[in-house]
């Protein structure tokens, strides 16, 4: 099975800014109400952060059930406790934004950010994939979903939730009936984590360096695959694969990767 090649036809592109010396990409936290640890080292690490510009590249949540649920009256939210989580990160990144450039791609769990999001967060939203001029690098940025060429299940619900007109059905139903829905969905993924018999599709290399080349990027960076690792891919092609966060995990995992003048470095926060 090959990528669909509108995947790639909307690619973006972004030239940092000249006064920018270090950047930070993460992707994976999976953040939900019931994980407060892993949120938790999500502030202290949007507190801390020295770098010019942070790139979340997809699954800054478990679930996005849409942006209306920001502005969403009581009796409409699913809980209120989900409502004051998502409403507390969005603030906490807002308060971040304001002194950094914040960028955030869609992700398999939260493809349904939208403008509303980002301007509760002051975040800007870039397009899967997105390449980032930085001096003379030329990175690729992507989630990574779409280059799991085996998990042809997952690609073509990928395709389909994708769709303007799925997403406006979905987005027409009532909060409670979108969080019952997602609710399901979580419910199913956890179960194929837990069946021994289940294979997890790596990011495909040859099409990993199709997409670098269409797009003239030498590094690819991306998350989704929960597998983080520096893999050569030929002709001085390179992609870095980023951390999931899960801070109640053992070990612990959460981890940004920085990029600066002196090259790529993991930045453990927790465990």
């Amino acid at each position: 099975m090959r990528s669909d090649p509108a995947a790639l036809a909307g690619w973006g592109e972004l030239n940092a800014p000249a006064g920018w010396r270090a950047l930070d990409f993460i992707s994976d936290l999976h953040l939900q109400d019931g994980e407060p640890a892993t949120a938790q080292a999500f502030r202290h690490y949007l507190r801390d952060c020295a770098a010019d510009a942070l790139f979340i590249l997809g699954d800054l949540f478990e679930v996005w059930i849409g942006d209306d649920l920001l502005d969403a009256a009581p009796a409409e939210r699913s809980t209120e406790t989900e409502y004051d989580f998502l409403a507390g990160i969005c603030a906490d990144l807002r308060a971040f934004s304001a002194r950094r450039a914040l960028y955030v791609m869609h992700g398999n769990r939260d493809f349904l950010l939208g403008a509303r999001f980002a301007a509760a967060s002051g975040a800007t939203l870039i397009p899967d994939p997105t390449r980032l001029r930085w001096g003379e690098q030329r990175l690729l940025l992507s989630h990574g979903d779409a280059l799991c060429l085996d998990d042809a299940d997952y690609l073509a619900f990928r395709d389909q939730v994708r769709r303007p007109d799925w997403q406006a059905a979905f987005l027409a139903r009532p909060l409670s009936e979108r969080a019952a829905l997602a609710r399901g969905l979580r419910a199913q993924s956890e179960a194929r984590k837990l069946d021994p018999q289940m294979h997890w599709a790596d990011v495909d290399p040859t099409m990993a360096r199709e997409w670098l080349r269409a797009c003239q990027a030498d590094q690819l960076v991306h998350g989704h695959t929960h597998q983080p690792a520096r893999h050569g891919l030929g002709d001085g092609l390179q992609r870095l694969v980023l951390s999931d966060w899960d801070v109640d995990a053992r070990p612990a995992r959460a981890e940004a990767l920085r990029l600066d003048a002196d090259g790529w470095h993991r930045i453990t926060l927790a465990g």
